[in-house]
């Protein structure tokens, strides 16, 4: 139902009929049967399959975006609606785009380089390496280095840049293909990747595969603790088959004989955690008291809770109102508001709030990919960020939120005419 005075938003696609039916029935981490309901966030496109202009008139194939908590292990999930290959065999996010994102994954080599000595690293494999962002780091160092990306669109970009890498999915198939090479990974890294994967076991049986006796892997993914906490739904969408915790993860890593033996909290997509993990029987590294005190204060906050869980739903609707008050309230007074940034999040957030081109006039993003394109389900036309010093508009909504610093910075010149910045999450708050 529409607030009073609201705007209609575009009419709403069907489901797409060849996976309509389907669903996961088992929970991916554990086998167990699903069947609580963590939040149900309505119809929604794949946050990612952005549109041209002759697109828009196609019927558009939304799924549906009801995420589930397992009652025996705690991993919350997404069913799988449709398959890995249609979802990132060619794929719309760059990572180089972010300048605050290069910083993070060169302060990273920098870390890793430091904490493990760079003649110790003698293979460097990233999971997911996209355009090559992190590994061009290494590189640097001359440390050897192979990069793993199905988006075959994003690993041209990479391998012109002079880093190898392989356009497949990761698994325990491909690392024993791998490792029949002489390929094992003395450092291997995911950053963003371990939420996207459907078959999370024969995942992280690769991982095991692949690593040498002695070997580290860190893999980072935001928090499920901070997104509960921030009521962060936008973080929700269908490229994200699963949402982690500490101790979630913990007990599929070690379901596969690898022990997470350090973690670090990290400021990334509004709170993500960076776990560091090794052979069980061989690894080295000692346990650091800041796995005992993640483990214990998750528990502290209910994340051993299935209520706890079962509670967050209701934060969902309260920021659908809020923000469609907002951007209802503004129109009505005659403001001009546009956004800044194309991200998977921002669909998962604008498609669930109802909110189309009749409240939000364009968005911007640097990445001449997604320009001159719409955004899916929405219908946002997405331009250049120079149209914005055009239009002058009294509003610019930040839809990559997690950005939002390096976005006001970028974006400075728009203080000139008085325009305020929004951010959406967990509230609207308009930042003078």
């Amino acid at each position: 139902m529409l607030e009073r005075g609201s705007v209609s938003p575009p009419a709403a696609s069907t489901v797409a009929p060849s996976v309509a039916t389907h669903m996961q029935a088992t929970c991916r981490s554990c086998g167990a049967g699903l069947k609580h309901i963590f939040v149900d966030l309505g119809l929604s496109p794949l946050a990612n399959s952005y549109l041209s202009e002759n697109d828009l008139d196609c019927e558009e194939p939304r799924f549906p975006l009801r995420v589930y908590v397992c009652d025996r292990c705690f991993l919350v999930q997404l069913e799988a609606w449709e398959t890995p290959e249609n979802i990132f065999s060619d794929y719309a996010y760059f990572s180089s785009y972010s300048e605050s994102w290069l910083r993070h994954a060169e302060n990273y080599v920098a870390q890793m380089c430091s904490r493990c000595g760079t003649e110790s690293l003698n293979q460097v494999v990233e999971i997911a390496s996209n355009d090559g962002y992190l590994l061009q780091y290494f590189r640097e160092r001359g440390v050897c280095v192979l990069g793993i990306e199905p988006a075959r669109n994003v690993a041209e970009i990479a391998r012109a840049k002079g880093i190898p890498t392989r356009s497949v999915f990761f698994g325990e198939e491909t690392a024993k293909s791998l490792k029949a090479e002489g390929i094992t990974a003395d450092l291997l890294v995911g950053n963003n990747v371990l939420a996207h994967v459907p078959d999370l076991n024969d995942f992280v049986d690769g991982i095991h595969v692949l690593l040498s006796e002695y070997g580290i892997v860190t893999m980072e993914f935001p928090h499920l603790m901070r997104l509960m906490a921030d009521c962060q739904i936008d973080t929700i969408y269908h490229e994200h088959f699963s949402y982690f915790s500490f101790l979630a993860v913990e007990q599929v890593f070690s379901a596969h004989d690898l022990s997470i033996f350090d973690v670090e909290e990290l400021p990334t997509h509004g709170g993500s955690l960076r776990i560091y993990a090794q052979h069980r029987e061989t690894g080295r590294q000692q346990v650091s008291e800041r796995v005992i005190e993640l483990r214990r204060r998750e528990l502290s906050n209910g994340i051993g809770s299935l209520d706890h869980y079962l509670a967050f739903g209701q934060g969902a609707d309260d920021i659908r109102r809020k923000l469609r008050r907002f951007l209802i309230e503004a129109k009505q007074q005659a403001k001009r508001v546009v956004a800044y940034g194309a991200p998977a999040k921002g669909n998962t957030l604008l498609n669930f709030c109802d909110i189309g081109p009749d409240l939000i006039e364009f968005t911007v993003d640097r990445s001449p990919y997604k320009q001159g394109k719409f955004l899916p389900g929405s219908h946002i036309p997405i331009l250049e960020p120079d149209r914005i010093l055009q239009a002058r508009p009294d509003y610019i909504l930040i839809l990559p939120w997690n950005l939002k610093e390096e976005i006001i910075d970028q974006m400075s010149a728009v203080r000139q005419w008085d325009c305020k910045f929004v951010v959406p999450i967990p509230t609207p708050t308009v930042v003078v």
